[in-house]
């Protein structure tokens, strides 16, 4: 199921993730700016801020870059008009991918998709050729040590059965286990009632973001084709335009470990 390749790949990726913290940011600063352009900088009315200011904690962005950026939303629209895109695509091996965009010029970030999908062996879709496969969801991958919280912050670690008691209180769909990793799903809808009761009950998140859910997965054959897949994800994510990338792909997790070494 979906979780296996997420939880698996966000554990795995962990030490390439700290090393784009800086793209990370960029891009959570870039959600921020959109939001406030969209509805103003008052969260408790501007549910899109409260969501992307809630995934930049996760991403332990400071909150001095958090308030910079919510800064800069209010200050001169020039330049910075924003448009929320999702491509559809196929990585190697009949993947399918959905891309997230945010951008201020859909005429280079089209053609920059489209060039990154073929040069990685994938193709671009057509609209609707592979949405229909995945559902809109609160995704929270979790550490259940409780080792690896913000400074401060006073983690828990957690069996399979604990977590599942706390998920389910919380209001989640499904928890699903693996290891040390978890990832718990709920309701889009419900995305910061379950993170903040999730959060008062002492669990340690890795990341915490509203996205798309395979509805089945595809095994991928060969460690072959997984290297390029993920190189593939790499290339879409170094992409300043880019904000998520999405696919239905199950990696054995021994190839993940190694590849993402």
């Amino acid at each position: 199921m979906a979780g296996h390749s997420h939880a698996a790949n966000v554990k795995h990726r962990k030490n390439a993730v700290d090393a784009k913290r800086a793209k990370i940011f960029s891009k959570a600063a870039r959600n921020i700016i959109s939001a406030v352009r969209q509805a103003g900088s008052e969260m408790d009315t501007n549910l899109k801020l409260k969501y992307a200011v809630e995934k930049a904690r996760a991403a332990n962005m400071p909150k001095d870059n958090i308030l910079r950026a919510i800064k800069r939303g209010e200050g001169s629209k020039d330049g910075d008009d924003f448009e929320e895109l999702v491509y559809e695509g196929y990585a190697p091996g009949g993947v399918a991918m959905l891309i997230t965009c945010l951008t201020d010029n859909r005429n280079r970030t089209a053609p920059d998709i489209k060039f990154a999908l073929e040069k990685g062996g994938g193709n671009m879709g057509s609209t609707g050729s592979v949405s229909f496969m995945f559902d809109f969801r609160s995704i929270f991958v979790v550490d259940m040590t409780g080792e690896q919280g913000e400074e401060g912050f006073a983690g828990k670690a957690f069996t399979e059965d604990s977590l599942l008691e706390v998920g389910m209180e919380a209001g989640a769909e499904d928890v699903q286990v693996e290891g040390d990793v978890a990832t718990v799903f709920a309701a889009a809808t419900e995305f910061l009632s379950v993170k903040t009761a999730l959060e008062e009950a002492g669990v340690v998140m890795l990341s915490a973001e509203t996205g798309y859910v395979p509805q089945t997965t595809v095994e991928v054959p060969t460690k072959e084709d997984a290297a390029k897949i993920l190189k593939l994800i790499d290339k879409l994510e170094d992409n300043e335009d880019v904000q998520n990338v999405y696919s239905n792909y199950d990696i054995k997790d021994e190839w993940l470990e190694e590849l993402n070494s």
